[in-house]
């Protein structure tokens, strides 16, 4: 659960979610005669579970504690996916029986985007805005610049009109009205077992075991996550140096910060304290774990303290509000 230290923006270089490799190799020249095109859409959509449950749990983080972070974006909840950053963008095409290369990835549970019960996986998108995202020019294979470029579009027209417009192959276009939500982004790996932050997106490999853990459990990862986030830990290390010292405050804050995320997003904070103790035994690695790090019973400790307050400040004020009550581990204002 360390931070990304050199993961610029997004799922390549700069680490943008990429999506599925497909289960073909990818040929400029496709033999159709030896593709499995029920194989291939299966391997899409069982990468789309994984986002699934990812954006689900990353959306009530962000949109429950939206009140009590500094920096809010306007969000539908909404993740498309573009096919030409496919491996093989024909099989892509084929196997989800598309014309373009836009279509829906997720639709965040409770999000906008999913109350207007219009975006399944997979339907084609062929307008956002005045625009056609399809007429945009792509760039190579695996090449995710376009997609991230896209998704930058929807974010500018919430901010400037407080509303997008999408339109679907099928269908006449529908008006989406966002709300606001802790400016932080959820990608999926689809390889790897890390889960990491960068200060603007959380991303976590379809690797990492916290996958198979109950709902509530896993949010606990995507919170400590969003914590380092939210607390500006990237921009703290930055400016201060990233030696163990440090960067083992950061983390002893980003566990603490867990239960406080939960109880806002509606799980219960103890939820926290029951992910340390299901990851650590099997993952903290014992005597050859990373000493930038507390051992999983001392962070277990160190969550399970946080309790009381938060139990009180939900029963007497109804949220858990952090940027008042948290005690910080680091002085964000340090090294500026």
């Amino acid at each position: 659960m360390r931070k990304a230290a050199a993961f610029g923006l997004a799922l390549a270089a700069l680490g943008v979610t990429l999506a599925p490799a497909l289960t073909s190799a990818a040929a400029r020249e496709v033999n159709w005669d030896r593709i499995n095109l029920p194989q291939e859409r299966a391997a899409i959509e069982r990468f789309q579970q994984f986002d699934q449950r990812m954006q689900d749990v990353g959306w009530k983080l962000v949109h429950g504690n939206a009140a009590f972070c500094e920096r809010v974006i306007p969000s539908v909840g909404l993740q498309l996916q573009d096919l030409a950053s496919y491996g093989s963008p024909e099989i892509a095409r084929a196997a989800l029986e598309l014309t373009g290369d836009f279509a829906v990835q997720t639709a965040a549970r409770g999000s906008p985007s999913a109350q207007a019960r219009l975006f399944a996986a997979n339907r084609e998108i062929t307008q956002i805005g005045l625009l056609n995202p399809n007429e945009w020019e792509a760039g190579e294979r695996l090449d995710w610049q376009r997609l991230k470029r896209v998704h930058d579009y929807v974010d500018a027209a919430l901010v400037q009109n407080g509303a997008v417009e999408f339109g679907f192959a099928d269908r006449r276009p529908v008006r989406i009205v966002p709300v606001n939500v802790c400016a932080t982004r959820f990608e999926l790996m689809g390889e790897g077992s890390r889960a990491v932050a960068d200060g603007d997106r959380v991303v976590i490999g379809m690797n990492f075991p916290g996958f198979g853990y109950e709902e509530d459990i896993f949010a606990g990862v995507v919170a400590h996550e969003l914590a380092h986030n939210l607390l500006g830990h990237s921009a703290w290390l930055d400016r201060n140096g990233r030696g163990r010292r440090n960067v083992r405050k950061t983390e002893r804050e980003a566990d603490r910060l867990m239960p406080w995320l939960l109880a806002n997003a509606g799980y219960d904070p103890v939820s926290a304290q029951r992910f340390m103790e299901e990851w650590g035994p099997r993952h903290d690695g014992g005597l050859f774990r990373n000493r930038s790090h507390d051992g999983w019973d001392e962070r277990a400790e160190f969550i399970a303290a946080e309790i009381p307050a938060i139990r009180a400040l939900m029963e007497s004020e109804g949220a858990a509000d952090w940027r008042t009550h948290f005690r910080r581990e680091v002085d964000p204002q340090e090294g500026l």
